[in-house]
């Protein structure tokens, strides 16, 4: 029989109030998630894949379904002091459609759960909407149901995509080889360049309101963090190419932890090198403005939503000289470690120092 009496009285979440507890924070993001998640067994036959990965692989007959949900949270992931509405509601389908892409599959549709406060009025619901319908319009998915309720705490938007694959082509983060090309797509740095920008700003205005924001010059990394696209057209020239990554996960919490997450599914070592990792010009100017190492953002930012995947080297030819793709390192063995070559030529073993939502 479930007691009530004793939570209510001493406060506590737990029924034997002799429990050591551990805050989460020890933990961080990714440690809670595997603590939480080690004992699951999958009893289903048509489960193919479930935690672990950037999407859930489900088998339907001819194709796969590929399934991924993404919470964003106000104050957490995203600040109402300057991102717009309908930003917000563009990017929120943005990354979970970019889950699928790093399946190498498709979006097809969205469910949305809403909470909101009574702070909102239904013309700031259509703001958000709006920024929805545009980018299922651009990725061409359908938003099919959801759920919306009232929040005392702001505003959480819970997306749920559903996409599919062929069965034969998709990929998971664990297929990589040693000697395999590493490779990134786009540039690295620039979300999180934009949204140093737009603290900096924010904290300039709440000392002195009657000051206007400076943003001139700075349109490309405002737009990597506050409108991010998802990486179909990369998919598509994969496909193009008639290649298929043995590996791939999407860049959203830096190259560090990306690189870790291939590295660890795959049971192998990956080593990159400073000088071949992404970073566009206006990135480095802004980042030499904040003092700050643009190589460090790139590695550790986070949410640029770019394609990290690893190919055999037999494909060298295909991106050597592809603008949209950059060979960053190659796979070793497990026994080599992850490893970052700086321009000097000295080896560090790779850390993940990525965002994480659950640390302070």
């Amino acid at each position: 029989m479930i007691s009530f009496k004793p939570i209510f009285a001493n406060m506590s979440l737990l029924e034997d109030k002799g429990t050591n507890t551990t805050p989460i924070s020890k933990l961080g993001e990714f440690g809670l998630i595997d603590h939480l998640t080690k004992n699951i067994k999958l009893k289903n036959e048509n489960t193919i894949k479930g935690v672990g990965d950037d999407a859930a692989v489900i088998d339907m007959g001819d194709k796969y379904q590929l399934v991924s949900t993404d919470l964003l949270v106000e104050g957490v992931h995203f600040d109402l002091g300057y991102m717009p509405l309908k930003h917000l509601g563009y990017k929120s389908v943005a990354v979970n459609v970019s889950d699928i892409c790093a399946m190498n599959g498709d979006a097809k549709q969205i469910t949305l759960g809403l909470a909101m406060s009574n702070r909102f009025t239904v013309e700031a619901m259509d703001e958000l909407y709006a920024g929805i319908y545009l980018a299922c319009e651009h990725y061409g998915v359908d938003l099919v149901g959801g759920d919306t309720t009232s929040s005392t705490s702001g505003l959480m938007i819970s997306v749920t995509v559903l996409g599919e694959v062929e069965k034969e082509n998709v990929v998971y983060r664990s297929g990589a080889k040693v000697n395999d090309l590493v490779i990134c797509t786009g540039d690295l740095g620039a979300a999180y360049l934009g949204l140093q920008l737009l603290n900096r700003e924010k904290e300039m205005f709440q000392e002195n309101p009657t000051m206007q924001p400076d943003l001139t010059g700075n349109d490309y990394v405002l737009r990597r963090q506050l409108k991010p696209e998802a990486g179909v057209k990369y998919i598509k020239i994969l496909k193009d190419l008639d290649i298929i990554p043995t590996s791939m996960i999407d860049i959203s919490d830096g190259l560090s932890s990306e690189v870790l997450h291939l590295a660890k599914s795959s049971k192998v070592g990956i080593t990159i090198h400073e000088d071949k990792i992404p970073v566009d010009y206006t990135t480095m100017n802004l980042a030499n403005e904040f003092n700050l190492n643009p190589i460090v953002c790139a590695l550790s930012g986070g949410e640029d939503y770019e394609l990290l995947f690893t190919v055999s080297q037999v494909h060298f030819d295909k991106f050597k000289k592809d603008a949209d793709f950059t060979i960053v390192g190659y796979v070793t063995d497990a026994s080599e470690g992850n490893n970052f070559i700086a321009n000097d030529g000295t080896s560090h073993p790779l850390t993940a120092q990525g965002w994480d939502a659950m640390k302070k």
